[in-house]
C-alpha cells in the first residue's frame, strides 16, 4: 500500500494537470490511479481522429492559470502534449487500478480498490471526469440489440450500414461527419433546431447535409428487436430500422461512487467549495466531476486552484 501526500483518482486532463502542480509546488509524494490502460481514456475512446481540441468552451475564452496549458490543437497532438506533461514531471501512474472506496483512518484516509488497500493519504483529488459514465435513454435496451447500440466509437468503424446519432451536441456532430464518409448516417435530436454544437461543426454538418439525414424536434419512445435491425419507435408513431445506433447523450457525475465516499449532494450535484473542497476534509473534486459543464481548460485551472488551495490549507501536505 503506498503512502502518499496527495492521490489523484482518475488520469484525464484534470488528473494530469493536478500532479503536475503538486510535483512543481514541491510535493513529493504524489500517485494518480486510473482503471483503464491509458492516460486521457475518454478522450482516446470519444474522440474520432484528427478532431480538434478546442481551447475555448461555446465561445468562452478562457485564459490559463496554472502550468498546463494549450491552444486549440487535434487529438493527436493533445495526447503528445500530455504524455510530455507525464515524461516531463516524472508522474507516477497506476493504471487498471478502479478506486471503488475511500475510508478515513485517523488523519489519513485510505483508497481502496474492490478489496484492495492500494493507497494511504493525507489529500484526495478525484478527476475522474463525467464522460467516463455516459447518459443512458430513460427507456430500456433490449439485450438482444445491446450489440447493436454503442455509447462510444467501437474500434472497428462500421462500413455501408444505416446508422442512427441520437445526440444534439459536439460529439454527436462529429461522430456523425466522421461515419457519414461510410454510411447512410441518420441524426437523431430532440429539440427543433441545434444550440449546443459550435459553429465550426454546424459548418461540417452543412457540407454534408445531401449525406446525413437530420431529424429534428424527435422523441424516442422505444428501441426493439427487428430480425437483424434495431427498430426505433419514434413519439409521433413513426418507426424506422436501423443496423446500429450510436448514443451521444454526454456524461454525467458518478454520483453512486462519490456518494459512497461520503461526498453530499444538492440536486444530483455535489457539494463543493470555490476551491473543489467536498464536505470531507482533504477531499476535492477537480474539472467537469465538480460543475455542470466544463472544458479541458478549465480542468486544467480547477487543477491549479486545487493544489494552491490544499497547499495554503493544509501545509502539513509537504511533511506527509
Amino acid at each position: 500500500m503506498r503512502a502518499l501526500s496527495v492521490a489523484i483518482v482518475g488520469c484525464g486532463p484534470a488528473g494530469i494537470a493536478s500532479a503536475v502542480e503538486c510535483r512543481v509546488s514541491g510535493i513529493k509524494k504524489v500517485a494518480i490511479f486510473e482503471k483503464r490502460s491509458n492516460f486521457c481514456a475518454t478522450l482516446r475512446r470519444l474522440y474520432p481522429p484528427h478532431k480538434r481540441v478546442d481551447r475555448d468552451y461555446k465561445g468562452f475564452k478562457m485564459d490559463s492559470e496554472g502550468i498546463c496549458t494549450f491552444e486549440t490543437e487535434t487529438k493527436e497532438e493533445f495526447l503528445k502534449r500530455m504524455l510530455n506533461y507525464i515524461n516531463e514531471y516524472s508522474l507516477e501512474i497506476h493504471y487498471n487500478t478502479e478506486i471503488t472506496g475511500l475510508e478515513k483512518i485517523g488523519k489519513h484516509y485510505i483508497l481502496k480498490a474492490g478489496i484492495n488497500h492500494v493507497a494511504e493519504t493525507y489529500t484526495v483529488i478525484i478527476a475522474t471526469g463525467v464522460f467516463d459514465r455516459p447518459k443512458k435513454p430513460s427507456y430500456p435496451i433490449p439485450d438482444e440489440i445491446k450489440n447493436r447500440v454503442f455509447f462510444e466509437l467501437p474500434e472497428k468503424l462500421p462500413e455501408g450500414e444505416k446508422i442512427l446519432i441520437v445526440g444534439g451536441g459536439n460529439t454527436a456532430a462529429e461522430m456523425a461527419c466522421l461515419l457519414a464518409e461510410r454510411c447512410n448516417v441518420f441524426l437523431s435530436y430532440r429539440r427543433e433546431k441545434f444550440f449546443r454544437i459550435n459553429e465550426q461543426n454546424l459548418k461540417e454538418l452543412e457540407k454534408r447535409k445531401k449525406k446525413i439525414k437530420i431529424f429534428l424536434g424527435t422523441e424516442i419512445k422505444a428501441v426493439e428487436p427487428l430480425q437483424d435491425t434495431v427498430k426505433v419507435v419514434f413519439q409521433d408513431g413513426h418507426t424506422e430500422s436501423f443496423s446500429k445506433i450510436f448514443y451521444c447523450l454526454g456524461g454525467s457525475t458518478p454520483k453512486n461512487l462519490l456518494e459512497k465516499m461520503g461526498i453530499i449532494f444538492e440536486d444530483s450535484n455535489p457539494v463543493v467549495d470555490e476551491y473543489g473542497e467536498t464536505n470531507l476534509e482533504r477531499v476535492f473534486l477537480a474539472g467537469d466531476i465538480a460543475v455542470k459543464r466544463g472544458s479541458i481548460m478549465y480542468a486544467f485551472n480547477s487543477a491549479h486552484r486545487v493544489v494552491k488551495r490544499i497547499i495554503e490549507k493544509y501545509p502539513g501536505v509537504f511533511q506527509e
